[in-house]
């Protein structure tokens, strides 16, 4: 068990670093876009991706990230989904020293609960028996409702984000973000159940594998301009979330997984959603990640990059030594 137990802490390791490297490049491009044309894009990533390729820092993140999906791969061929998925939940407990770092403070106490409360009420859920339906076989009628549902969610939430302010932006484009890699992962099932069963030729003639392709774009983009507009601890908290559960859902509705309704699996959803509650809510009231939302919407992708009025919160004499350090 030694083995998957550590590939999965690896990944976690893996990815947060990445997310990490890639919100610091988003944020060295915008910086470097003095007539603020990527803020007044609809989707300011889409302007920066040309730039963000040419970025030794960005490219770095996105072979750590690759780096993670082949640990994460590994993890799986020796040990359950049950084992571990929800060691990729401690992503968030990684990136909150790297995320304090952007702003020289060390993560509080409130800020480890909190992260802590977040990665254990994902772990409850996917890892009780019959909380998570991970059962069922695919219906293409279904399936095909379900993605249709989730672009129009996703467009939605991207014309919503524009008019809000820099760390509710982020949440929502972490939240469509989140909503495409469970997309993402529906569709590599049902493509990897189509290439072992039916063959390359046949596979290439169906929806899912094109659908995969373009989820796993699209979720790419979101998720750098959810990096690069807000908190990355926020951002990668919100996706923690939203991912199991909208695969949940998705589970529910496409898969034909049966839904548990015993006490057990009952209590264990309603304290995880608890324990995510409580998480989120010291998560979006902590001073260090007010303070590097403030920081991204004042040289990030936030649309109103450039003429936010707020001030990073002084730093206490704790962190001016940690920066000292």
């Amino acid at each position: 068990m030694l083995v998957p137990v550590f590939l999965g802490f690896a990944a976690a390791f893996l990815f947060a670093a990445s997310a990490a490297l890639q919100r610091r490049a988003v944020i060295e491009v915008a910086d470097s876009d003095v007539d603020g044309r990527a803020a007044r894009h609809r989707v300011p990533v889409l302007w920066l991706i040309r730039k963000l390729l040419r970025r030794r820092v960005w490219l770095a993140g996105w072979a750590t990230n690759l780096l993670g999906f082949f640990s994460q791969a590994a993890a799986l061929h020796f040990g359950s989904i049950a084992l571990v998925q929800p060691l990729l939940v401690t992503e968030l407990l990684f990136a909150l020293p790297m995320a304090s770092a952007a702003i020289r403070r060390w993560p509080p106490l409130r800020d480890w609960l909190a992260g802590l409360a977040i990665t254990g009420g994902v772990v409850v859920f996917l890892a009780v028996e019959g909380t998570a339906p991970l059962g069922g076989s695919p219906d293409q009628g279904r399936l095909l409702i379900a993605v249709l549902i989730a672009a129009a969610t996703v467009v939605t939430l991207v014309q919503v984000a524009q008019k809000r302010g820099p760390l509710m932006h982020s949440a929502l484009i972490a939240t469509a973000a989140g909503i495409c890699y469970a997309i993402s992962a529906a569709m590599m099932k049902v493509t990897t159940d189509l290439l072992l069963n039916e063959g390359v030729a046949h596979t290439a003639l169906t929806w899912p594998g094109y659908v995969l392709a373009l989820s796993t774009f699209s979720g790419l983009l979101l998720g750098q301009q959810a990096y690069g507009s807000g908190s990355l601890s926020a951002a990668i908290a919100v996706m923690s979330i939203v991912n199991p559960a909208a695969s949940y859902f998705l589970g529910l509705l496409a898969f034909n997984a049966t839904l548990m309704t015993s006490p057990g699996p009952l209590a264990a959803t309603a304290g995880a959603a608890l324990l995510l509650i409580l998480g989120v809510f010291g998560l979006a009231h902590s001073p260090s990640v007010q303070a590097e939302t403030t920081r991204s919407a004042q040289h990030g992708v936030y649309p109103g990059s450039g003429k936010f009025s707020g001030t990073v919160p002084s730093r206490s004499r704790s962190s001016d030594s940690f920066a000292q350090d």
